[in-house]
């Protein structure tokens, strides 16, 4: 992904109908199935201990002919792209 115009970011909105704003760092796709990988966004200023800032992972998925990012459903599926992205994360580190 080039960085020569910045990060790129999209706005979710959950169940409960809160906004949330995440940086994309990667895509990646495993068996037929493409993921992404995103921090949530940091506000200048916010205290980032206050926070929970992991990375979050989701998938993409067709719904009425329109994809849309979905939550993984079980913790195998779950570790095992985990995995995957930070192989690759590790693997363009030392390259």
């Amino acid at each position: 992904m080039s960085e020569e115009y910045g990060a790129d970011f999209i706005t979710i909105t959950d169940e409960d109908g809160n906004e949330f704003e995440l940086e994309h760092m990667d895509t990646l796709e495993a068996n037929g199935q493409i993921y992404m990988a995103f921090f949530p966004a940091v506000e200048e200023g916010a205290d980032e201990e206050q926070e929970d800032y992991g990375l979050i992972l989701l998938k993409v998925v067709e719904v009425d002919g329109e994809e849309q990012l979905s939550t993984l459903d079980n913790e195998e599926e779950l570790d095992a792209v985990y995995q995957l992205f930070m192989e690759r994360l590790f693997d363009e580190d030392e390259a």
